[in-house]
């Protein structure tokens, strides 16, 4: 049996064809095999692009607000540095100030200029405590507040409100808005 040209080109054909077709099968298959490994993948990468840009905020928010804490607390280092400094000045402030109340009206005229030097004295420590935020606290005939006094001593006294302040026995200050030292005080019963 002798096969002609036609038939060898009839079964080339053939075999052509079913060849393209498998190829076009196994190509599909690929295709469509890849096209979902690539889809999974771009979820993935999707996925780790928004972690990574919520950690990313996440951080960045946590610098701001360190950043901002730590200008508070330098504003609050530098307006309370000198707190130590001025509690020992308070005792050469409370000198000065016995030092004029000292002087009688009989002695004063033999004390005159002594008496002008410490009032002078005391005055520039004013200005001095005036500069830093220093102030003395005026509480004379307020009422008594645990938080900027200390009561030393209670007296009877029918014309004012229970827990009034009548006397100051140590003067009490402020620096900025904290307190320096409390004032010792006498208060109404």
């Amino acid at each position: 049996m002798k096969k002609d040209k036609k038939d060898f080109k009839n079964e080339e054909e053939n075999l052509k064809e079913e060849l393209n077709e498998a190829s076009e099968e196994i190509s599909e298959e690929e295709a469509s095999d890849e096209a979902a490994e690539f889809d999974e993948e771009l979820e993935k990468l999707k996925a780790e692009n928004r972690q990574l840009k919520e950690d990313f905020l996440r951080a960045y928010a946590d610098a701001e607000n360190t950043k901002k804490r730590c200008a508070q607390e330098i504003e609050k280092n530098n307006k309370y540095a000198i707190s130590s400094f001025a509690k020992d000045l308070l005792s050469v402030a409370d000198n000065l100030h016995r030092a004029i109340t000292s002087v009688t009206e009989d002695s004063k005229e033999n004390c005159e200029g002594l008496l002008k030097g410490v009032e002078l004295t005391e005055n520039e420590l004013m200005k001095v405590f005036d500069k830093f935020g220093i102030k003395k606290m005026e509480i004379l005939d307020t009422v008594f507040d645990p938080n900027f006094h200390q009561v030393i001593q209670e007296v009877e006294d029918k014309t004012k409100p229970a827990g009034t302040i009548i006397a100051e026995v140590q003067t009490g200050y402020m620096i900025n808005d904290r307190i320096l030292r409390e004032a010792m005080v006498v208060v109404t019963k």
